[in-house]
């Protein structure tokens, strides 16, 4: 998923981060992985953009 997004959003609480994609590093992946090693929730994908956590101005922008 990370090397076929150009761009990902990674929210948790108020805080949102936003990553180049493309390379898989271990600070992305930290931050997609769960404290039991499961992706997050929710994980939303539209084109190339890939959006984990819930943010709803991110939620808005790429959906419309």
């Amino acid at each position: 998923m990370i090397r076929g997004s150009r761009r990902i959003f990674v929210a948790k609480g108020k805080k949102l981060e936003e990553f180049k994609g493309g390379k898989a590093t271990k600070e992305v992946e930290d931050k997609l992985l769960g404290s039991t090693g499961n992706l997050r929730a929710p994980t939303l994908r539209v084109g190339q953009e890939l959006l984990v956590g819930f943010n709803e101005e991110v939620y808005a922008n790429l959906l419309g």
